[in-house]
């Protein structure tokens, strides 16, 4: 064990603490009234930055929630590496299912319950951590370290790529370690090399130009929440197939090595609808068909509808207006513009007469991303989290989506590593998230051996 791990490890309660300071701040990008944490949060990673030794750190505006950035550049003829993360985080909705307060940090069975501790406090707050007890114990770092963490990955990330365009010149990089992202399942050490893209979006169908009694105009008034129902019926056919012309075309075929981590992964399908709570599909997909729709093909998924009365007892109206939330997770050869087009001129061929259709688009969404097999650095990830488990690690897919991948490589031309230390089993976006501590301390290990190994040094 090395020095720095020996300190790490040494101080392993302290930074527990402050993780759950940071998991204290309740930064919700998505919703304004959370801004004013946004920016506390924003302080915090800067100040931890700081501390940690880190120069030129700077908190930087965009045209919507800040980015922080940092930096330490003195190995000379070393790598440069762009570490990446992000200090928001999603709301907490429905706080009431929440066993323990989302924003009141609570360890129980050595697991960090608190919203955002998995996605991405936990991992994020590790690089920094690691990058202090270097300069503490050795004086420098191995490589050249730069970071990014962005205040608007959980709600599509629509300024990052003006910030990276932008601050491109400070920003350059041979390669980029991601802190987001997670490992697939707890029982496995993965890679993960390729990910979904994301597009989302919400339509409003007006009716009447407001609520009526539902006794007096009942059977003549447009009722939009009916309507609405029928017409997001119209996305998918009987079989749960997205039913929207040209919303598949450009697909490419998923990487055969992907296909065969699915037949080699061992995947438990009754085990996994048990996990989330589900009846049990009849018939039973199998494993490579339920991995194959999770990782490799793309989606169109209602996120929440709204419209009329949902308090208690009952209010006899008619609704003026009735809305959906819809999010599509893309995959490889899918472009979002293509996407949206096709995905609005269904809806309008399908929206019904009488009815006013409004669509609106979230941010510019992302395309799918894939990691070269070849890429050194993920070999160099793969050989510490074998050290750390015990067995080689597998590489996987993720259905979920991390538009930095493509980001970086169009507007710094550098890979992204995902390097992180959330399991994808934690209930992030969900109530009760909560981040493994044993991952905590296994992570901290894992960023001390890899970069020494990235600039060609013994880990000892």
């Amino acid at each position: 064990m090395s020095d720095v791990e020996t300190l790490l490890l040494d101080r392993f309660e302290r930074h527990v603490e402050e993780l759950k300071q940071y998991c204290a701040i309740p930064s919700v990008s998505t919703d304004p009234a959370y801004k004013p944490e946004i920016e506390r949060a924003a302080r915090f990673v800067a100040d931890r930055m700081t501390r940690a030794g880190l120069e030129r750190v700077e908190i930087l505006p965009t045209e919507g929630h800040p980015a922080v950035v940092a930096e330490w550049c003195h190995a000379p003829g070393a790598p440069t590496v762009l570490v990446y993360g992000h200090y928001d985080v999603q709301p907490p909705d429905p706080v009431e299912l929440w066993t323990s307060p989302p924003f009141e940090p609570t360890i129980r069975d050595n697991r960090l319950y608190a919203r955002g501790a998995s996605d991405d406090k936990g991992p994020s707050l590790i690089p920094i951590l690691v990058v202090e007890a270097f300069l503490e114990s050795q004086g420098k770092l191995p490589v050249n370290l730069k970071f990014l963490f962005e205040g608007e990955e959980e709600c599509g990330s629509a300024h990052l790529e003006a910030l990276v365009t932008a601050q491109a010149d400070r920003l350059a990089a041979d390669v980029v370690l991601s802190a987001d992202g997670a490992l697939w399942r707890p029982d496995l050490p993965t890679v993960t090399v390729a990910s979904r893209g994301m597009l989302a979006m919400e339509l409003e169908l007006h009716g009447a130009a407001k609520d009526l009694h539902s006794g007096r105009h009942g059977g003549s008034a447009p009722n939009p929440l009916p309507a609405l129902a029928r017409l997001l019926a119209t996305l998918h056919d009987d079989a749960g197939e997205v039913a929207v012309a040209e919303f598949h075309d450009g697909i490419t075929p998923p990487d055969p090595k992907l296909i065969d981590a699915i037949r080699a992964s061992g995947f438990d399908v009754q085990g996994y609808f048990n996990a989330i709570g589900a009846e049990l599909p009849r018939p039973l997909p199998s494993a490579e068909d339920l991995l194959v729709r999770q990782w490799l093909k793309p989606t169109l998924e209602l996120n929440g509808i709204t419209g009329g009365y949902g308090g208690p007892g009952t209010k006899t109206v008619i609704p003026a207006k009735a809305g959906a939330k819809l999010s599509c997770r893309l995959v490889a050869g899918q472009d979002p513009d293509r996407v949206f087009a096709a995905i609005e001129a269904h809806l309008r061929q399908h929206a019904p007469a009488g009815y006013r259709l409004e669509i609106r688009r979230h941010g510019p969404g992302s395309q799918a991303f894939a990691l070269p097999a070849d890429h050194p650095v993920l070999a160099l990830t793969e050989g510490v989290l074998g050290e750390i488990y015990g067995q080689p690690p597998l590489r996987v897919a993720m259905g979920a989506t991390i538009p930095i991948g493509t980001i970086f490589r169009r507007r710094l031309g550098i890979e992204t590593v995902f390097f992180s230390f959330s399991t994808s089993d934690e209930d992030y976006h969900s109530p009760n998230e909560f981040f493994r501590l044993e991952r905590f301390r296994d992570g901290m290990v894992g960023w001390a051996r890899l970069l020494p190994r990235m600039a060609g040094q013994s880990p000892g």
